[in-house]
């Protein structure tokens, strides 16, 4: 049998064993192979290495569709001599994503503009990168779903949506205040990821200022005492960046 007829027999069992990264390269990579006299190991090694990398990649893409980000930033795209408050070192070792196997939560406050949602997302690419689920959501959305679940009696189903993701980002707490019922809700969500998975909280109000959020001093210091056991406290400072290329402008 000749050689494109070996390399056609191949790549069609590779389409029958889903392996469509070695079908695709498995010509490319013999012709390597022969140029540069490799061992069959060698060929097999990187037919399966290219094969895996694809694979993760395919993985990667996928998880960074789904958690839904408004934008994708990534820490790349951070203005690191405008963001103040926050140092780069604590940032590249969260990147890590140890704080999410873990289950260690992450919160950033500082005024609007100073580069939380920014700081959260790009974490969230960075986990997302290794294959970890990411659900970002802003919290106005996510009380408006908890309450349409409570009412059509599918929370629990809700809550195990969320938490299938090892992490969570709940953008913008304290734009909008909640009612007794949104707050008990959210409180609820938040209590069962609690120790078992990490949850990232961006919000413009100092936590002292929480309460205005969520209307009940007892609700508010039970929430931030599971919040902070456990948490990476960020706090971003300085103007607002779109304020500033405003006034630049």
């Amino acid at each position: 049998m000749n050689h494109a007829a070996t390399i056609a027999i191949i790549e069609g069992l590779c389409k029958e064993l889903k392996l469509p990264t070695i079908a695709r390269q498995l010509a490319a990579v013999c012709r390597q192979a022969q140029d540069g006299s490799w061992t069959y190991e060698a060929v097999v090694q990187e037919l399966l290495s290219l094969e895996v990398t694809t694979r993760q990649q395919n993985v990667a893409h996928r998880r960074i569709a789904e958690a839904r980000f408004p934008d994708t930033k990534t820490l790349d795209m951070l203005d690191w001599a405008a963001l103040r408050g926050v140092s780069k070192s604590k940032i590249q070792a969260l990147s890590t994503g140890q704080f999410i196997d873990d289950a260690e939560d992450v919160v950033i406050v500082g005024p609007i503009g100073t580069g939380k949602t920014h700081l959260a997302i790009a974490l969230g690419v960075e986990a997302a990168k290794r294959r970890t689920r990411v659900a970002f959501v802003r919290v106005a959305d996510l009380v408006r779903q908890l309450v349409e679940a409570r009412d059509e009696r599918r929370l629990h189903q809700l809550h195990r949506h969320y938490q299938r993701a090892p992490l969570l980002i709940l953008d913008e707490l304290g734009f909008v205040p909640l009612d007794k019922v949104e707050a008990e809700l959210l409180f609820n969500l938040l209590a069962d990821r609690y120790e078992r998975c990490s949850t990232v909280v961006t919000s413009n109000l100092a936590f002292g200022e929480w309460v205005q959020v969520f209307g009940s001093e007892k609700l508010t210091t039970a929430l931030l005492d599971r919040l902070a056991h456990h948490a990476h406290i960020l706090t971003t400072k300085g103007k607002s960046y779109r304020s500033q290329r405003t006034e630049t402008a």
